[in-house]
Protein backbone atom coordinates (compact mmCIF):
# COMPACT_ATOMS: atom_id res chain seq x y z
CA UNK A 1 0.00 0.00 0.00
CA UNK A 2 1.46 3.33 -0.98
CA UNK A 3 0.15 6.49 1.28
CA UNK A 4 1.55 9.91 2.30
CA UNK A 5 4.06 9.44 5.68
CA UNK A 6 3.71 10.98 8.57
CA UNK A 7 6.08 11.75 11.37
CA UNK A 8 4.93 8.50 13.70
CA UNK A 9 6.83 6.85 10.19
CA UNK A 10 10.20 8.59 10.80
CA UNK A 11 11.64 5.87 13.07
CA UNK A 12 11.32 3.77 9.60
CA UNK A 13 12.56 6.07 7.69
CA UNK A 14 15.61 6.73 9.49
CA UNK A 15 15.77 2.78 9.42
CA UNK A 16 15.63 2.67 6.13
CA UNK A 17 17.80 5.33 5.44
CA UNK A 18 20.88 3.55 7.61
CA UNK A 19 20.64 0.44 6.32
CA UNK A 20 20.45 1.74 2.48
CA UNK A 21 23.10 4.53 2.27
CA UNK A 22 26.97 4.84 3.97
CA UNK A 23 26.80 8.92 3.89
CA UNK A 24 24.54 11.26 2.97
CA UNK A 25 21.58 10.42 5.10
CA UNK A 26 18.78 12.06 5.99
CA UNK A 27 18.04 12.71 9.86
CA UNK A 28 15.29 12.41 12.00
CA UNK A 29 15.17 16.07 12.02
CA UNK A 30 15.02 16.64 8.25
CA UNK A 31 13.03 14.29 8.18
CA UNK A 32 10.30 16.21 10.65
CA UNK A 33 11.43 18.89 8.10
CA UNK A 34 10.67 17.85 5.15
CA UNK A 35 7.09 16.94 6.60
CA UNK A 36 5.60 19.58 8.37
CA UNK A 37 7.71 22.39 6.60
CA UNK A 38 8.86 21.50 3.25
CA UNK A 39 6.79 21.97 -0.10
CA UNK A 40 7.66 18.55 -0.52
CA UNK A 41 5.44 15.33 0.11
CA UNK A 42 7.22 11.64 1.38
CA UNK A 43 5.25 8.79 0.26
CA UNK A 44 5.44 5.44 1.67
CA UNK A 45 5.47 1.60 0.82
CA UNK A 46 3.73 -0.04 3.58
CA UNK A 47 2.62 -3.67 3.92
CA UNK A 48 1.87 -5.70 7.33
CA UNK A 49 2.36 -2.71 9.12
CA UNK A 50 5.94 -2.20 8.14
CA UNK A 51 7.28 0.22 6.05
CA UNK A 52 9.09 -1.03 3.14
CA UNK A 53 10.37 1.55 0.62
CA UNK A 54 9.61 5.77 0.64
CA UNK A 55 10.30 8.55 -2.35
CA UNK A 56 10.68 12.35 -1.04
CA UNK A 57 10.02 14.90 -3.63
CA UNK A 58 10.74 17.92 -3.58
CA UNK A 59 8.50 21.35 -5.57
CA UNK A 60 10.03 24.37 -6.89
CA UNK A 61 8.07 27.40 -5.27
CA UNK A 62 6.67 28.96 -8.66
CA UNK A 63 8.10 26.67 -10.68
CA UNK A 64 6.32 23.85 -12.59
CA UNK A 65 9.16 21.56 -11.68
CA UNK A 66 9.84 19.03 -8.95
CA UNK A 67 12.62 16.97 -7.91
CA UNK A 68 13.08 13.35 -6.37
CA UNK A 69 15.32 14.28 -3.35
CA UNK A 70 15.70 10.47 -1.97
CA UNK A 71 14.28 6.97 -2.63
CA UNK A 72 14.99 4.49 -0.62
CA UNK A 73 13.62 0.23 -0.22
CA UNK A 74 14.87 -1.62 2.39
CA UNK A 75 17.70 -4.17 1.01
CA UNK A 76 15.62 -7.65 1.20
CA UNK A 77 12.61 -5.91 -0.28
CA UNK A 78 14.49 -4.73 -3.69
CA UNK A 79 13.94 -6.43 -7.25
CA UNK A 80 9.67 -6.54 -5.69
CA UNK A 81 8.41 -3.64 -7.96
CA UNK A 82 8.83 -1.26 -4.72
CA UNK A 83 11.00 1.01 -6.67
CA UNK A 84 9.12 1.65 -9.33
CA UNK A 85 5.74 1.75 -8.18
CA UNK A 86 7.17 4.65 -5.85
CA UNK A 87 8.72 6.65 -8.49
CA UNK A 88 5.45 6.47 -10.87
CA UNK A 89 3.76 7.56 -7.24
CA UNK A 90 5.95 10.94 -7.45
CA UNK A 91 5.24 10.92 -11.47
CA UNK A 92 1.68 11.47 -9.85
CA UNK A 93 2.29 13.52 -7.43
CA UNK A 94 4.45 16.05 -9.83
CA UNK A 95 1.44 16.15 -11.94
CA UNK A 96 -0.75 16.89 -8.66
CA UNK A 97 1.21 20.05 -7.91
CA UNK A 98 1.02 20.93 -12.11
CA UNK A 99 4.55 20.11 -12.49
CA UNK A 100 5.73 19.13 -15.90
CA UNK A 101 9.23 17.62 -15.41
CA UNK A 102 10.68 15.50 -12.30
CA UNK A 103 14.49 15.28 -11.86
CA UNK A 104 16.90 13.55 -9.05
CA UNK A 105 20.64 12.99 -9.21
CA UNK A 106 21.60 9.34 -8.86
CA UNK A 107 25.58 8.07 -8.08
CA UNK A 108 27.22 7.45 -11.32
CA UNK A 109 28.71 4.40 -9.70
CA UNK A 110 25.12 2.93 -8.69
CA UNK A 111 24.27 0.75 -11.62
CA UNK A 112 21.31 -0.50 -10.55
CA UNK A 113 18.83 2.80 -9.58
CA UNK A 114 20.02 4.25 -13.41
CA UNK A 115 18.82 1.52 -14.97
CA UNK A 116 15.60 1.84 -12.92
CA UNK A 117 15.36 5.27 -14.04
CA UNK A 118 16.63 4.63 -17.42
CA UNK A 119 13.65 2.04 -17.73
CA UNK A 120 10.70 4.26 -16.47
CA UNK A 121 11.80 7.14 -18.84
CA UNK A 122 14.37 9.28 -17.09
CA UNK A 123 17.38 10.48 -19.52
CA UNK A 124 20.63 11.79 -18.28
CA UNK A 125 21.76 14.90 -19.21
CA UNK A 126 24.69 16.61 -16.91
CA UNK A 127 27.05 15.59 -14.44
CA UNK A 128 27.89 17.11 -10.92
CA UNK A 129 31.82 16.44 -9.94
CA UNK A 130 31.85 15.57 -6.23
CA UNK A 131 28.62 15.85 -5.17
CA UNK A 132 28.55 13.27 -2.69
CA UNK A 133 30.15 13.17 1.03
CA UNK A 134 33.01 11.10 -0.30
CA UNK A 135 33.54 12.79 -3.36
CA UNK A 136 31.33 10.35 -5.89
CA UNK A 137 30.26 12.33 -8.80
CA UNK A 138 26.60 12.27 -9.18
CA UNK A 139 24.32 11.76 -12.55
CA UNK A 140 21.32 14.08 -13.32
CA UNK A 141 18.19 12.23 -14.74
CA UNK A 142 15.07 14.32 -15.94
CA UNK A 143 11.63 12.89 -17.59
CA UNK A 144 9.26 15.29 -18.97
CA UNK A 145 6.00 14.47 -17.18
CA UNK A 146 3.58 16.34 -20.35
CA UNK A 147 5.73 14.60 -23.73
CA UNK A 148 2.78 16.32 -25.53
CA UNK A 149 4.97 19.94 -24.55
CA UNK A 150 7.22 20.41 -27.56
CA UNK A 151 10.47 22.15 -26.15
CA UNK A 152 13.61 23.42 -27.89
CA UNK A 153 15.89 24.83 -25.70
CA UNK A 154 18.25 26.83 -26.22
CA UNK A 155 21.96 25.77 -25.18
CA UNK A 156 22.84 28.43 -22.94
CA UNK A 157 25.33 26.80 -20.46
CA UNK A 158 24.62 27.65 -16.83
CA UNK A 159 26.27 29.74 -13.97
CA UNK A 160 25.98 29.84 -10.83
CA UNK A 161 26.23 33.43 -8.78
CA UNK A 162 28.52 33.40 -6.19
CA UNK A 163 27.43 35.96 -3.90
CA UNK A 164 23.93 37.18 -2.78
CA UNK A 165 24.56 40.69 -5.07
CA UNK A 166 25.74 38.92 -8.81
CA UNK A 167 22.42 37.54 -9.93
CA UNK A 168 22.90 40.89 -12.71
CA UNK A 169 26.55 39.57 -13.95
CA UNK A 170 26.12 35.61 -13.47
CA UNK A 171 22.97 35.79 -15.78
CA UNK A 172 24.86 38.45 -18.54
CA UNK A 173 27.41 36.01 -18.54
CA UNK A 174 25.25 33.12 -19.30
CA UNK A 175 23.53 35.21 -22.09
CA UNK A 176 26.81 36.28 -23.43
CA UNK A 177 28.43 32.89 -23.50
CA UNK A 178 24.68 31.33 -25.78
CA UNK A 179 25.57 33.95 -28.10
CA UNK A 180 29.49 33.66 -28.11
CA UNK A 181 31.22 30.01 -27.10
CA UNK A 182 34.55 31.57 -26.51
CA UNK A 183 33.34 33.69 -23.52
CA UNK A 184 34.34 32.80 -20.28
CA UNK A 185 32.79 32.59 -17.17
CA UNK A 186 34.52 32.54 -13.93
CA UNK A 187 34.06 34.17 -10.28
CA UNK A 188 37.01 37.27 -11.91
CA UNK A 189 34.47 37.91 -14.62
CA UNK A 190 31.53 37.72 -12.37
CA UNK A 191 33.18 40.45 -9.95
CA UNK A 192 34.35 42.35 -12.89
CA UNK A 193 31.00 42.55 -14.79
CA UNK A 194 29.27 43.64 -11.53
CA UNK A 195 31.55 46.28 -10.53
CA UNK A 196 30.83 48.00 -13.97
CA UNK A 197 27.05 47.35 -14.17
CA UNK A 198 26.46 48.19 -9.92
CA UNK A 199 23.84 50.46 -9.56
CA UNK A 200 21.51 49.88 -6.70
CA UNK A 201 21.84 50.50 -2.61
CA UNK A 202 20.64 47.27 -0.65
CA UNK A 203 19.22 47.54 2.28
CA UNK A 204 22.35 46.32 3.79
CA UNK A 205 25.60 45.15 2.28
CA UNK A 206 26.37 45.49 -1.46
CA UNK A 207 24.38 46.34 -4.09
CA UNK A 208 23.20 44.88 -7.28
CA UNK A 209 22.92 45.86 -11.28
CA UNK A 210 20.58 47.74 -13.09
CA UNK A 211 19.41 47.24 -16.91
CA UNK A 212 21.69 50.24 -18.04
CA UNK A 213 24.98 49.04 -16.42
CA UNK A 214 24.09 45.48 -17.13
CA UNK A 215 23.74 46.31 -21.34
CA UNK A 216 27.17 48.64 -21.27
CA UNK A 217 28.71 45.83 -20.00
CA UNK A 218 27.68 43.49 -22.51
CA UNK A 219 28.29 46.44 -24.92
CA UNK A 220 31.94 46.54 -24.00
CA UNK A 221 32.34 43.35 -24.98
CA UNK A 222 31.28 43.12 -28.74
CA UNK A 223 27.38 42.92 -28.14
CA UNK A 224 24.51 44.61 -29.80
CA UNK A 225 22.65 45.64 -26.64
CA UNK A 226 19.00 46.92 -26.38
CA UNK A 227 17.51 48.21 -22.91
CA UNK A 228 13.86 48.06 -22.05
CA UNK A 229 12.01 48.93 -19.33
CA UNK A 230 8.10 50.47 -18.56
CA UNK A 231 9.75 53.51 -16.70
CA UNK A 232 11.69 56.74 -16.74
CA UNK A 233 13.88 57.90 -14.25
CA UNK A 234 15.60 56.69 -11.50
CA UNK A 235 15.03 52.38 -11.12
CA UNK A 236 14.87 50.13 -8.06
CA UNK A 237 15.22 53.20 -5.51
CA UNK A 238 11.66 52.58 -3.95
CA UNK A 239 13.19 50.48 -1.12
CA UNK A 240 15.88 52.97 -0.42
CA UNK A 241 15.52 55.20 2.60
CA UNK A 242 18.60 57.16 2.68
CA UNK A 243 18.31 60.91 0.42
CA UNK A 244 21.76 60.77 -0.04
CA UNK A 245 21.67 57.11 -1.79
CA UNK A 246 18.78 57.74 -3.66
CA UNK A 247 21.04 60.87 -5.09
CA UNK A 248 24.38 58.66 -5.72
CA UNK A 249 21.60 56.20 -7.85
CA UNK A 250 20.25 58.98 -9.64
CA UNK A 251 23.72 60.37 -11.08
CA UNK A 252 24.87 56.68 -11.62
CA UNK A 253 22.12 55.69 -13.53
CA UNK A 254 21.78 59.32 -15.35
CA UNK A 255 26.02 58.51 -16.49
CA UNK A 256 25.27 55.36 -17.68
CA UNK A 257 21.95 56.26 -19.59
CA UNK A 258 24.06 58.96 -21.15
CA UNK A 259 26.82 56.54 -22.07
CA UNK A 260 24.51 53.88 -23.34
CA UNK A 261 22.96 56.97 -26.00
CA UNK A 262 26.87 57.84 -26.74
CA UNK A 263 27.11 54.25 -27.85
CA UNK A 264 23.75 53.71 -29.52
CA UNK A 265 22.16 51.59 -27.37
CA UNK A 266 18.60 51.58 -28.16
CA UNK A 267 16.63 52.74 -24.79
CA UNK A 268 12.91 51.38 -25.67
CA UNK A 269 10.83 53.02 -22.88
CA UNK A 270 8.21 49.99 -22.69
CA UNK A 271 7.87 46.28 -21.32
CA UNK A 272 8.77 43.18 -23.15
CA UNK A 273 5.72 40.45 -23.28
CA UNK A 274 5.98 36.83 -23.26
CA UNK A 275 4.91 37.25 -27.05
CA UNK A 276 8.18 39.94 -27.27
CA UNK A 277 10.59 37.48 -25.60
CA UNK A 278 9.49 34.48 -27.69
CA UNK A 279 10.38 36.19 -31.12
CA UNK A 280 13.80 37.69 -29.74
CA UNK A 281 14.41 34.08 -28.99
CA UNK A 282 13.17 32.92 -32.17
CA UNK A 283 15.46 35.49 -34.21
CA UNK A 284 17.97 34.24 -32.30
CA UNK A 285 18.67 37.18 -29.40
CA UNK A 286 19.46 36.32 -25.77
CA UNK A 287 17.45 38.19 -23.09
CA UNK A 288 18.15 38.76 -19.22
CA UNK A 289 14.45 39.65 -17.53
CA UNK A 290 14.07 41.09 -13.64
CA UNK A 291 12.10 39.10 -11.92
CA UNK A 292 10.48 39.53 -7.89
CA UNK A 293 11.57 36.78 -6.53
CA UNK A 294 8.63 36.50 -4.12
CA UNK A 295 6.94 33.85 -5.92
CA UNK A 296 9.95 31.68 -5.91
CA UNK A 297 11.68 32.17 -2.76
CA UNK A 298 9.59 33.88 -1.03
CA UNK A 299 11.52 36.87 -0.35
CA UNK A 300 11.08 40.36 -1.94
CA UNK A 301 13.82 41.56 -4.12
CA UNK A 302 14.94 42.28 -7.53
CA UNK A 303 16.86 39.36 -9.34
CA UNK A 304 17.90 38.97 -12.85
CA UNK A 305 17.35 35.53 -14.94
CA UNK A 306 18.32 34.29 -18.52
CA UNK A 307 15.77 32.94 -20.97
CA UNK A 308 16.73 29.90 -22.45
CA UNK A 309 13.58 28.28 -24.52
CA UNK A 310 9.34 28.17 -24.75
CA UNK A 311 6.83 25.56 -25.80
CA UNK A 312 3.01 26.01 -26.10
CA UNK A 313 2.57 26.54 -22.80
CA UNK A 314 5.97 27.63 -20.76
CA UNK A 315 9.15 30.01 -20.48
CA UNK A 316 12.14 28.16 -19.35
CA UNK A 317 14.72 30.04 -17.44
CA UNK A 318 17.93 29.80 -16.06
CA UNK A 319 18.15 30.98 -12.18
CA UNK A 320 21.77 32.14 -10.90
CA UNK A 321 20.59 31.40 -7.55
CA UNK A 322 20.54 27.95 -6.33
CA UNK A 323 19.08 27.78 -2.87
CA UNK A 324 21.54 25.19 -0.94
CA UNK A 325 19.54 25.93 2.51
CA UNK A 326 16.25 24.56 1.24
CA UNK A 327 17.67 21.30 -0.36
CA UNK A 328 17.95 22.69 -3.31
CA UNK A 329 21.03 22.01 -6.31
CA UNK A 330 22.06 23.71 -9.59
CA UNK A 331 19.67 21.06 -11.54
CA UNK A 332 16.82 23.04 -9.76
CA UNK A 333 17.81 26.07 -11.24
CA UNK A 334 18.63 25.58 -15.08
CA UNK A 335 15.58 25.46 -17.98
CA UNK A 336 12.94 26.58 -14.99
CA UNK A 337 9.35 26.27 -16.30
CA UNK A 338 7.42 28.77 -15.81
CA UNK A 339 3.64 29.19 -16.64
CA UNK A 340 3.54 31.73 -19.34
CA UNK A 341 0.34 33.33 -17.72
CA UNK A 342 2.28 32.86 -14.50
CA UNK A 343 5.16 34.79 -15.81
CA UNK A 344 4.11 38.51 -16.55
CA UNK A 345 3.23 38.65 -12.85
CA UNK A 346 6.47 37.19 -11.87
CA UNK A 347 8.94 39.81 -13.58
CA UNK A 348 7.76 43.14 -12.04
CA UNK A 349 9.14 43.91 -9.24
CA UNK A 350 8.26 46.79 -6.22
CA UNK A 351 5.24 48.71 -5.57
CA UNK A 352 5.64 50.56 -9.26
CA UNK A 353 5.65 47.28 -11.24
CA UNK A 354 8.98 48.00 -12.66
CA UNK A 355 9.77 45.65 -15.42
CA UNK A 356 12.61 45.75 -17.43
CA UNK A 357 14.74 43.70 -19.86
CA UNK A 358 18.24 43.45 -21.19
CA UNK A 359 18.24 41.99 -24.77
CA UNK A 360 22.06 40.45 -26.55
CA UNK A 361 22.64 39.82 -29.81
CA UNK A 362 25.49 38.34 -31.46
CA UNK A 363 27.92 41.99 -33.17
CA UNK A 364 26.04 43.03 -36.51
CA UNK A 365 23.14 40.00 -36.61
CA UNK A 366 19.93 42.11 -35.48
CA UNK A 367 18.64 45.21 -37.19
Amino acid sequence: MLRPATLDDIPALVEIENACFKGDRLSRRQFRYMLTKAHAVTLVDEEAGRIRGYVLVLFSRGVSMARIYSIAIRPEHVRQGIGSALVKAAEEAALAHDCVSLRLEIREDNAASRALFERLGYRPFDVLHDYYEDHADAVRYEKSLAPHLKTELTRVPFYEQTLDFTCGPASLMMAMRALDPEVVMDRKKELRLWREANTIFMTSGHGGCGPYGLALAAARRGFDVEVYTNERGTLLVDSVRSREKKEVMRLVQEDMEDEARQLGIPIHYTSLQVADLERIYAEGGAALVLISSYAIYGEKFPHWVVVTGFDSRFIYLHDPFVDHEHGETVMDSINMPIRKRDFDRMARYGKTGLKAAVVLWRRGKHG
